[in-house]
């Protein structure tokens, strides 16, 4: 086991480095740049006035010699007028002055003006060349920024990587186990700081899971087990009493309706199982069932409903479709469809129509509203009329069927009279 450093404490301490030492560094390239940019001026300036000294002394020598970088008069009102005209107005003070020198380029100087007791002094100080040194200080700093941003990107992104290797790693071994679909204990390949934190708890969630995932596949077998032997046992018992020469009417008819319940029940437990272990390892295939056969059959068995209604029901096969599915998965799906359908209209015609890949079931109730089509296939959501029977579990069932098997399953209102459609459309 790794020695404890906490994971905040590593960032922290990252980032208090790398802010400390990039500040140190462009704290020592700025006086770096700034003495090289004065001592560069310094000498530039000295070495150009020197040069144009030496220069005036050789072509006129004649002439007193004089500095260009500062120059000084002192002039009184008289001889005033031998002094630029455009200084001649100026008020005591310091001003900034832009003309054309001899060269013929453009120059900057601050002029210094006093005026006292009709003495007028000037003092002229040429800042060309501090114009100068502030551009290659500009550019030498921009320079730096850039450079140090380039610094800074390289740091940041090892930094980053060697603070965040365990986030990483973690998420790799998480990778390696889905692969390999089975997991290992996380915990002991990390250290005991925030990362070690939680790979222990996902080992703590992984444990709840598989003893969860466990306990749902006893109870799936349990209810295999459980629940079909009964209903095998009824449905063999009204077989054998069907076949009693002394029975009523009356009496072989509760006798169907029992062994109908039974079949239904039976498809519904089988449908469920399905359901369960598909969601878990993906859908069974090879199973071909024809959707107009499986739609005639939940036709009859959903007819005891229509007892005591003026309603109809009808079965039109435009052309055979087969699937590749189980039929209880269809039979569970189309009993919840046409059930409803049958449920909600009190009188008219249930419509089951079979062609061009799907199957629609249509009705003359009062319909639904556009706005709950998709809403209906919810858990828990009934829709209107619905009474206090159900608990809104039928469609949520059939569009988890459905999804299953990649069929799309949907409800609308009918354009052309009250009722809604329901169909599924087989992929």
């Amino acid at each position: 086991m790794q020695s404890r450093r906490k994971l905040r404490f590593r960032l922290i301490l990252s980032f208090a480095l790398f802010g400390f030492g990039l500040s140190a560094l462009f704290a020592v390239a700025s006086l770096d740049i700034r003495a090289r940019v004065e001592d560069q001026l310094i000498s530039s300036s000295l070495q150009q006035d020197i040069d144009q000294s030496v220069d005036q002394a050789i072509h006129h020598p004649d002439q007193p010699q004089h500095s260009r970088l500062m120059e000084a008069w002192v002039k009184s009102d008289r001889t005033l007028y031998k002094m630029p005209l455009a200084w001649q107005n100026l008020s005591t003070g310091v001003h900034d002055i832009f003309d054309t020198g001899e060269d013929g380029k453009p120059r900057h100087y601050k002029l210094a003006v006093r005026r006292k007791d009709g003495v007028i002094g000037f003092l002229r100080y040429d800042v060309s060349r501090d114009d100068l040194g502030r551009e290659q200080l500009l550019f030498s700093v921009i320079g730096a920024v850039f450079l140090f941003g380039l610094l800074s990107l390289v740091l940041g992104l090892w930094l980053s990587r060697k603070v965040l290797k365990p986030v990483t790693q973690l998420a790799q071994r998480l990778r390696e186990f889905r692969k390999s679909g089975k997991a290992e204990p996380l915990a002991p390949h990390f250290a005991d700081d925030e990362v070690g934190e939680l790979a222990q708890a996902l080992d703590e969630y992984s444990d709840r899971l598989t003893a969860m995932v466990e306990r749902d596949r006893e109870f799936n077998s349990d209810v295999s087990h459980e629940l079909r032997t009964p209903l095998a046992v009824i449905a063999s018992t009204t077989e054998l009493l069907q076949g009693s020469p002394d029975l009523t009417d009356k009496l072989r008819e509760r006798l169907k309706r029992i062994e109908r319940a039974s079949r239904q029940a039976t498809e519904l437990i089988e449908a469920l199982l399905l359901l369960s272990r598909a969601e878990r390892r993906g859908p069974t295939r090879g199973e071909i069932t024809e959707v107009g056969k499986v739609a005639a059959d939940v036709i009859e068995s959903q007819r005891p409903q229509m007892r005591d209604k003026p309603l109809d029901i009808e079965l039109v096969v435009r052309e055979p479709v087969s699937i590749n599915a189980p039929a209880s998965v269809l039979s569970v799906a189309l009993t919840n469809l046409i059930g409803n359908a049958i449920k909600y209209t009190l009188e008219g015609i249930v419509r089951v129509e079979v062609g061009a890949g799907r199957i629609e079931v249509i009705d003359t109730g009062p319909g639904i509203k556009p706005e709950d089509a998709e809403r209906l296939f919810q858990r828990g959501v009934r829709g209107e009329g619905a009474g206090g029977s159900g608990a809104g579990l039928g469609l949520a069932i059939v569009r988890r069927l459905c999804e299953l098997y990649g069929w799309d399953v949907s409800m609308r209102p009918r354009s052309d009279a009250n009722g809604a459609v329901a169909s599924i459309v087989f992929g």
